[in-house]
């Protein structure tokens, strides 16, 4: 497929006069400037020449007109492949045709965000060649094609390619191999060490999923981060949005504030330069986004460092929220633009979406595979197709019209839980951040914006016969019927009423606990993110949010079912996995079938910090699971906490409970600081010897509003050794004395 180069495709009058009401003007394009307060080597980069437009892959279509939901009265039929409904729904907003015409200086070895980027995806700034390549099937990975840097500039990479193709002796892996540098993936190093438990392991895939600073690479698609930052494992070698969070989470445990603290300052950098989180820092994702977990982040880095966290990022908490409520503003009821529907009824809510129309860089050969499959327009699959990528679930029951075929995805007509929740989350975040620096106006707005939210939520996204929260299609103004695990996440930000919060865990326990934890739906698709298959964020958001209304005994029984299958499968593999078979008795060393676009992933970030966040928080649930698995619980490198130095409950998790951290009145904002921060830990060492964690110089952090410095948590030292233990301490010290003869 040949389309127009995106340089002329995308500006046009139309959107500049906004001739339709409800179109949004120009977006500006974001600069640079907030990342002075993030790091001090950052300067604004100067304004980039046009590139120049080789040969394209598929190309977006122009900014049309609002989409409307007007005349879709009955649920889109399996078989009814006729694009009307999303006739006009193929546009590029025209703040991405801005971002795809910059180009990178012709020098190196500048700061990462200090120079220009050509923030073209590769299928684009490559054309031609980039679907050649993966017409030859020169990689098992398409991913691989998107993340190959070329040795040059794509424009005279590409005219090359076009004056050798042709001739006899012309070998294209040859050609590629020579002028792209090509990503290695070391699997090895995820493999368990000799001697190591399966703390002592998550301890240790820190280092190994740590990335350094990035130093900007010409041509690369990757965006540079200014900070350390941890990766998923596995093919994902980049910082992912979502993930990122319930990565956080096991650093929090093990005490890695400050790697913890380098990530929010990479994310709030990406959302500072490019209005948004993107997907990942790769060029190919700043099309789109994944759930908006930054204001979740803040919270758990807040109670560490914190209030004035809040006010500190209070700029990228704004940006976030610019971004997803793009062009709602001017929204005509029954009509959408970007992530924002407004309802007939004028209740604002938000759908998954992308910026692009075209097969995925990463997965370009799928997408292309699944539109061979279908009649239905190719630009409207595509779409569809990312906006179901930034939903994280890629892919899912929930998305597909006829619930078991990829080709009927309809993602952007969904309303879903998890956005929008999310969202209410954000504004909330939003109303508490303007009150701590005064601003009571804009406190109260967003926080109204909040409770109107919060209040669709549960008129729209709940099904009282079905006792559970559903994704909505707000063209069809139907709930889609697909029971998730996302049912559970108005109960992990404490948005859902009593009595639906019970229905949901009397729901849950029916429909989708099995062996081995939940299962994401109670669907067999063959689909990566459904049944039988369970992940380790949905069950840590679903465990906390039960244990938030009072339901400890199932949040405890879903815990200790998925640390014996996660432990369990650590014991004969030696690797924690992405995701994990929840229904089968047998624990494979696999992790099971896993379904999907690409082999079962190894690492992994989100799957150590929960399982490190439950085993602290569940011990003596621990203990008998490590009883079960000797390999997984050998003696310690490090020392671990006794389970009876514990409550019942282990220790406090700050993260979405309800604290003094939200909520408070405007007139409680101003007193002592220790009002404004959450108390330590249980097992938290108090007292003059402990050394104070400061935050990092990289981030400078003002005063508390009352002009006094913020109290900051001090960490945590380990607990005290257990008596065997202890025990097995002093025979090893009499041993070392024998040996060397001291008495």
């Amino acid at each position: 497929m040949q389309a127009d180069a995106p340089t002329d495709a995308r500006t046009l009058p139309s959107v500049e006069t906004s001739e339709v009401e409800g179109e949004k003007p120009t977006p500006a394009l974001a600069t640079p400037s907030s990342v002075v307060r993030l790091t001090s080597t950052a300067t604004q980069a100067p304004a980039p020449a046009p590139a120049p437009a080789p040969a394209p892959a598929p190309a977006p279509a122009p900014a049309p007109a609002p989409e409307s939901n007007a005349g879709a009265a009955q649920p889109a039929s399996p078989r009814d492949t006729s694009p009307a409904l999303d006739q006009q729904d193929d546009a590029t907003p025209p703040v991405q045709a801005k971002l795809f015409n910059r180009l990178p200086a012709p020098h190196a070895g500048d700061h990462p965000l200090s120079i220009p980027q050509d923030l073209r995806p590769p299928s684009i700034a490559l054309g031609e060649l980039f679907a050649a390549i993966h017409a030859a099937k020169i990689f098992t990975d398409a991913k691989a094609v998107a993340d190959a840097i070329p040795d040059q500039a794509p424009v005279d990479l590409v005219a090359m390619w076009k004056q050798q193709k042709d001739l006899p002796d012309f070998n294209l892996k040859l050609f590629v191999s020579e002028h792209f540098t090509i990503p290695v993936l070391r699997s090895a190093a995820y493999s368990r060490k000799p001697d190591e438990n399966v703390r002592d392991y998550i301890t240790g895939m820190w280092d190994v999923l740590t990335r350094d600073a990035d130093t900007a690479v010409p041509w690369s698609s990757l965006l540079a981060l200014p900070q350390k930052y941890i990766v998923p494992g596995g093919r994902f070698s980049e910082i992912y949005y979502w993930d990122s969070y319930f990565t956080m989470i096991g650093l929090y445990e093990d005490e890695r504030i400050d790697l913890m603290r380098n990530m929010v300052q990479d994310i709030a950098s990406l959302i500072a330069r490019y209005g948004h989180m993107p997907n990942g820092n790769r060029t190919y994702y700043l099309s789109r986004s994944q759930p908006p977990f930054f204001s979740v982040m803040l919270d758990l880095l807040a109670s560490h460092d914190g209030q004035v966290v809040y006010t500190s990022f209070l700029p990228e908490l704004q940006r976030e929220y610019d971004y997803w409520t793009d062009g709602a503003s001017t929204l005509k009821p029954g009509n959408a633009w970007r992530h924002a529907v407004k309802l007939p009824d004028g209740t604002l809510m938000f759908r998954p979406w992308d910026d692009m129309n075209t097969p995925r860089d990463e997965s370009y050969p799928q997408d292309l595979a699944t539109a061979r499959q279908t009649q239905r327009n190719a630009n409207d699959l595509w779409r569809d197709l990312r906006a179901g990528a930034e939903t994280g679930w890629d892919y899912s029951s929930r998305w597909l019209a006829d619930g078991k075929t990829l080709s009927t995805i309809q993602t952007t007509s969904l309303l879903t839980i998890e956005y929008n929740c999310l969202m209410v989350h954000l504004m909330q975040t939003l109303s508490h951040a303007y009150a701590l620096s005064g601003d009571k106006g804009k406190s109260a707005s967003y926080m109204q914006q909040a409770k109107q939210l919060q209040d669709a939520i549960n008129h729209y996204l709940w099904d009282e016969k079905e006792g559970a929260y559903f994704d909505y299609n707000w063209k069809t103004g139907k709930p889609t019927g697909i029971l998730s695990t996302a049912t559970a996440v108005p109960l992990f930000l404490h948005l859902a009423p009593q009595d639906k919060a019970d229905a949901v865990a009397h729901t849950i326990q029916k429909r989708l606990l099995h062996v081995g934890g939940l299962t994401v739906t109670d669907q067999v698709t063959g689909q990566q993110w459904d049944a039988p298959n369970g992940w380790a964020p949905e069950e840590w958001m679903a465990i906390k949010g039960l244990e938030q209304y009072g339901h400890h005994d199932l949040a405890a029984d879903i815990g200790r079912r998925w640390m014996a299958r996660v432990i369990g499968t650590f014991e004969k593999s030696g690797v924690l996995l992405e995701k994990y078979d929840v229904v089968a008795n047998d624990i494979s060393p696999t992790g099971g079938k896993g379904g999907g676009e690409y082999p079962m992933q190894v690492g992994f970030g989100w799957t150590n910090g929960t399982l490190l966040g439950l085993m602290n928080r569940y011990p003596q649930s621990t203990r008998k699971v490590l009883d079960k698995n000797p390999l997984a619980d050998q003696p310690s490198q490090q020392p671990l906490p006794p389970v009876d130095a514990w409550d019942a409950k282990g220790p406090d998790i700050p993260v979405t409970e309800k604290s003094p951290l939200k909520g408070v009145p405007l007139s409680a904002l101003h007193t002592e600081e220790d009002a404004q921060d959450e108390q330590p830990r249980k097992d938290a060492p108090t007292g003059a010897n402990v050394q104070q964690n400061p935050p990092a110089a990289s981030q400078p952090i003002p005063p508390a509003e009352n002009g006094k410095p913020p109290v900051v948590t001090p960490p945590l030292s380990p607990a005290p050794p257990s008596p065997q233990q202890q025990q097995q301490q002093q025979q090893q010290q009499q041993q070392q004395q024998q040996k060397s003869g001291t008495p």
